[in-house]
């Protein structure tokens, strides 16, 4: 039996696990030890892996699952919304790159065919890499995250035009054209699969599958689909990669979409270390070491040349400073479908093996370059925005309209534009508290601008937008920003303008807190973990504990598992309840079928019958305290009492049970 799979195996998840032990301890991105493994055991270093045609297919299944996930955390409605992005967005990128490089490779007296291919698969890049790193920083569905989505889509359609430009540069026009109107009946036929599967087949086969309430069918059902539509887009000569975006977006406009991505996600994560680990074992170290002023300078030459092209066209788009950077640095890398193109244009000889190695050298280290270029790209921003830039440039073509902002104080501020940030604005409404909402995403901002929201558009690290959101006059400030640098950044510039404000914060990880609190955040929570306490407070709440009991059973988890980060928290303020032995207060709101409904206190004795007092009635936005004995109860209206935890969970019974009846007044 051959065994020499597992061996290769065992050797990348032993070396995989050192380096990114190592590398997590310095903050290094996973991708990059990947990168490093692939080097490290490949045939030009120590040469440890034998299999390298079975890790290539295990590395194609990491990409095509990859990106299935991808199309499953995107629809096809917010594909047409972004169809601009990917068609000009596109062009522009691809057009400009090739142009730019192919005149480049002209002036190293390379000849006329060598420049036009050398110049299409520079122009690419890596949507592997990038859409990976995006997914990790939950930037995949924001502004320049959408963009960059679109330019990649564009690119990987342009997959089989270039595979047969490749043909026609190596061996002639022999059928080009023949080829090409098969391709767009290709194209025509995988389009009209994929609207029967998205509008029919598809929710037809997982509704069917569902009703088995079978995990394994279900997972096998989801790896048919992927698998199936990735197979016919690759027998007609596109990539697998896409047909699994496509196998994606079949099913993400359907109830079972997040099912289906939380079934694959550990199958996603190891099968794409494999791709990563592919692409370093083709590093040749002998190479880059012995011509390495010219990888560097080529590296350097493809990064900014790249980056400032995907930049202009992030602006011509509508992006801001800030999004041109981001889209320009996201795209600035060789992607892995050069790695293809550039082995069949070896093969037809359009390049030398010189050039070819220099290609997988510059490749190779663009990508490994790229986590710490997106990682860096706010720093840079920040650094750059305090030059004197122009006004278009620094707000874009299309400048959102200045809203005016009254003077505040004791208002709320929420920072952040993800769907959490949201949610507490509207939230705000329902108690009519002022607030005020900032957020960097222009396609959201003018969303809710145009629906009569206080939103401000702006980067909140900077000072003068805290400035215009009133900060220095809030009493409370909420900073919902996934990023942990741009959060203290943030969290450091409001605590300066204001030392009184209270601020809330929300934290990724659990390691996140004690760093939080450092600059100066008052209470720090972090997401996943606070989830799980809500769902557990109403598990209590449901076996009828006394609301201060279910606040003593919950501040204790918090302790257990926050430890000294939970120091600041108001569990160390005890209201006078918290101090009353034996007393308990709830709010109950009145249904419409409670028997106490439009019926007055006199008639209810609620003192007399149960042993609890009444302290105030809701009703409204108006408070009704201390209410009379003619007061009556509204359907709606939400009662506070007062008693022993027994007498409140009585009255709670008593007030919301429909069949309970009226006391009998002596």
């Amino acid at each position: 039996m051959e065994l020499s799979i597992l061996k290769d195996i065992v050797i990348i998840f032993s070396l995989s696990l050192f380096v990114n032990l190592v590398f997590t301890r310095f903050k290094v991105p996973s991708v990059v030890g990947y990168l490093l493994t692939g080097i490290l055991a490949g045939p030009h270093l120590l040469g440890l892996i034998r299999s390298e045609h079975e890790l290539e297919l295990m590395a194609e299944i990491g990409v095509v699952l990859l990106m299935f996930t991808i199309g499953l955390e995107f629809s096809i409605k917010h594909l047409i919304k972004i169809r601009n992005v990917v068609f000009l967005g596109g062009f522009i990128q691809v057009a400009v790159t090739a142009s730019a490089f192919t005149i480049i490779s002209l002036f190293y007296h390379l000849d006329f065919k060598t420049a036009i291919f050398i110049g299409f698969i520079v122009a690419l890049s890596s949507s592997a890499l990038v859409l990976k790193i995006l997914q990790e920083r939950s930037e995949l569905t924001s502004n320049y995250g959408r963009t960059v989505l679109g330019v990649l889509i564009f690119q990987d359609l342009l997959l089989v035009p270039l595979l047969l430009l490749t043909d026609f540069l190596g061996n002639g026009p022999n059928h080009i054209w023949l080829e090409m109107g098969g391709l767009i009946l290709k194209v025509l036929f995988i389009g009209g699969i994929i609207f029967v599967g998205t509008r029919w087949l598809v929710p037809w086969l997982l509704h069917k599958i569902a009703l088995a309430k079978s995990q394994e069918l279900f997972t096998m059902s989801i790896f048919l689909i992927c698998l199936s539509i990735a197979l016919l887009t690759s027998e007609m000569g596109m990539s697998l990669a896409f047909g699994a975006f496509l196998a994606g977006l079949m099913i993400s406009d359907s109830e079972y979409s997040h099912q289906a991505f939380g079934n694959l996600i550990p199958f996603k994560d190891t099968f794409t270390s494999f791709f990563f680990v592919s692409i370093g074992m083709l590093l040749n170290m002998d190479f880059v070491i012995h011509h390495f002023s010219l990888v560097l300078l080529s590296v350097g030459l493809i990064l900014i040349v790249k980056t400032a092209v995907a930049g202009a066209t992030g602006f011509i788009l509508g992006h801001t400073f800030k999004g041109t950077i981001l889209v320009g640095l996201a795209l600035s890398q060789v992607g892995e479908f050069s790695f293809l193109l550039a082995k069949i244009g070896f093969k037809f000889q359009l390049i030398s093996n010189f050039y070819y190695q220099l290609f997988i050298a510059v490749a190779v280290l663009t990508m490994s370059a790229t986590p710490f270029l997106i990682k860096a790209a706010n720093p840079l921003t920040n650094l750059l925005l305090k030059l004197p830039l122009p006004r278009v440039m620094v707000h874009g073509l299309f400048p959102l309209r200045e809203v005016f902002i009254p003077t505040m104080k004791n208002h709320l501020v929420i920072i952040g534009k993800d769907i959490r940030a949201q949610k507490l604005s509207v939230m705000s409404k329902y108690i009519h508290l002022p607030y005020i909402s900032i957020s960097f995403d222009p396609a959201l901002v003018r969303k809710r601008q145009n629906l009569g929201e206080p939103v401000l558009y702006g980067d909140a690290t900077n000072e003068p937008i805290l400035q215009k959101a009133h900060v220095d006059k809030a009493d409370i400030v909420i900073i919902s920003v996934g990023d942990k640098i741009a959060a203290t950044a943030i969290v450091d510039k409001v605590r300066k303008l204001n030392k009184h404000a209270y601020i809330i914060m929300r934290a990724k990880y659990i390691e996140d807190i004690e760093y939080l609190y450092k600059f100066g955040a008052d209470q720090v929570i972090p997401e996943k973990f606070e989830i799980a306490i809500e769902l557990f407070s109403h598990v209590l709440r449901k076996r009828l504990l006394p609301e201060k009991e279910i606040n003593q059973v919950l501040a204790k988890i918090r302790t257990d598992y926050y430890g000294i980060f939970r120091e600041k928290d108001l569990k160390n303020q005890p209201t006078i309840i918290d101090q009353l032995p034996n007393i308990d207060i709830l709010a109950v709101k009145i249904p419409i079928h409670s028997v106490a409904k439009n019926k007055t206190l006199a008639e209810l004795q609620l003192r007399k019958q149960m042993g609890v007092t009444l302290l105030a009635l809701k009703r409204g936005e108006a408070i009704i305290g201390p209410p009379g004995p003619e007061t009556q109860l509204q359907e709606g209206d939400i009662a506070y009492l007062l008693g022993n935890p027994e007498q409140v969970a009585f009255a709670l019974e008593w007030l919301t049970n429909e069949n309970s009846r009226l006391p009998i007044v002596s």
